[in-house]
């Protein structure tokens, strides 16, 4: 039974808050104001003794944190217990408690009432917690197996995996392509979401437990593919889904138009005083200030646009989707406890954001090879434009940010060439082909995990499929296994 049976009933929902849009868009920190511990005691103790916790079902949290044990603890106070068991289904909560769009809270049976606990906020306490504590130190394996792993990507999955592997004791060397560890954790969410000494502190712990870390080896170019297999016992492939998703939209060669991540990615290496250039993502320097800026998109990806626009100056910055405008309410009984389609409004949006929705993006326009305008017409319920309808809206600069195609060409997956067996998802994503259950691919000793197998997807999706491929990896060396899936 949970502490305050009667919590749900006397206590409001409270979720942290945030710096006003007008102080926030001044600097690329984060901006959230971390609540109390008694706050956060308060929130926890509205979780209900519901019988069957949704929260972190299949419906709920993909890593299966158990939410409503982590609840009960906090309000009992026994902090360092909530700690170790949300680290037990975890190891990045500080990541997740910042980035998760948190399903977790949509499954939750308070949220039949539209207050559902604050799953999210009570997650980044804990972790931010452990860090005050010192729980977040290496914990190296007793002993060591003699088996050597490769990981390729070091990006949420790839994290994820080579520390469950390296606690198992297996010598792990992780590749990444850029010059620091974090994948597009670090070039391609806004320090304002996540600031990256969270990563780093995590690569500190996993050094200390021993994995290694390979920064700019670009694998497949810089070292082959087949070097590696015969070097390592296993390699595990998390190389994420990076392709752009093409556009198909005229103009897009006109100056002034960009895919979204080249544009994040500079602006994240700024931050970190970095080189603007990336290997994977090479761009002329793109910046937005004074600028009337236009987004493709109505995604996240779309919104860290928004964002990164309205700090850098942008005069003016319109978004552009062509779903329809959702309900600013679900109904409930026919879509609890799924992710539910209803207006949402990020905290980059609500910065300033001029939205227009169900409208399709029919031509950027230009003079003498320059950005000048995005033509743009409204579509019907079947997403086809309506005669009549077009219109134009000013604009020096545009980023299309319609979602991501799969595994990039050349690279890791075409040294392979034949060999890997690819295919595409539902979504047309040239993903790895590889089961959920041992995520072995068809080439003999490698797995593959995240989004270069399950398509563009969240960080938590990522950090699940990295420890269950751990686990498979760990019972493919071994025979046997005691790491979690």
């Amino acid at each position: 039974m949970m502490g305050k049976v009667t919590g749900f009933l006397e206590i409001d929902r409270q979720v942290h808050k945030y710096q006003p849009a007008a102080d926030r868009i001044r600097h690329f920190r984060e901006f959230t104001l971390p609540m109390s511990d008694s706050e956060v005691e308060k929130q926890a103790a509205r979780c209900m003794d519901c019988g069957i916790p949704f929260c972190h079902g299949p419906n709920g949290c993909p890593v299966h944190n158990q939410i409503p044990d982590w609840n009960d603890l906090i309000y009992a106070g026994d902090w360092d217990a909530a700690i170790r068991n949300l680290h037990s289904t975890n190891n990045f909560p500080e990541w997740t408690g910042r980035i998760c769009p948190a399903p977790c809270e949509e499954a939750c049976t308070l949220n039949l009432e539209d207050i559902p606990v604050a799953i999210k906020t009570i997650e980044q306490a804990i972790a931010d917690k452990a860090y005050e504590t010192g729980y977040v130190r290496p914990y190296p394996a007793e002993k060591q197996t003699g088996r050597k792993v490769a990981v390729v990507g070091s990006g949420p999955a790839g994290m994820a995996a080579a520390q469950q592997l390296g606690r198992a004791g297996h010598e792990v060397h992780v590749y990444e392509r850029e010059s620091r560890p974090g994948g597009l954790m670090r070039y391609g969410i806004p320090d304002f979401k996540i600031e990256k000494h969270y990563i780093d502190r995590r690569v500190e712990q996993m050094q200390g437990e021993g994995v290694t870390f390979h920064c700019g080896v670009n694998v497949g170019v810089d070292k082959p593919v087949d070097e590696l297999l015969a070097e390592y016992d296993a390699v595990l492939y998390c190389g994420g889904s990076e392709k752009p998703r093409p556009a198909g939209i005229p103009g897009v060669d006109l100056h002034g138009v960009h895919d979204a991540m080249p544009y994040l990615v500079q602006q994240n290496r700024r931050v970190a005083n970095e080189d603007i250039q990336s290997v994977a993502w090479p761009s002329e320097p793109i910046v937005a200030g004074g600028k009337h800026v236009v987004v493709v998109g109505g995604g996240d990806t779309a919104s860290d646009c928004v964002g990164t626009a309205f700090r850098q100056g942008a005069v003016r910055v319109t978004q552009l989707d062509i779903r329809p405008q959702p309900p600013e309410k679900e109904d409930k009984l026919t879509v609890w406890p799924y992710w539910a389609t209803k207006m949402r409004t990020s905290s980059s949006q609500a910065e300033g954001a001029q939205r227009e929705f169900q409208v399709a993006t029919l031509e950027f326009v230009g003079e003498d090879g320059e950005l000048t305008a995005v033509k743009c017409c409204e579509v019907d319920e079947k997403r086809k434009p309506v005669e009549g309808t077009e219109f134009f809206i000013r604009a020096d600069l545009a980023f299309i940010a319609i979602g991501f195609a799969g595994v990039p060409e050349g690279g890791f997956a075409g040294n392979l060439g034949d060999r890997l067996e690819m295919a595409q998802d539902a979504r047309r994503s040239h993903n790895v082909v590889a089961n959920e259950v041992d995520y072995r691919t068809s080439v003999d000793k490698l797995f593959a995990a995240g989004d270069v197998r399950r398509g563009q997807s969240l960080v938590v999706w990522a950090i699940r499929e990295g420890r269950q491929a751990a686990r498979s990896i760990d019972e493919f060396l071994m025979g046997t296994t005691l790491l979690p899936r």
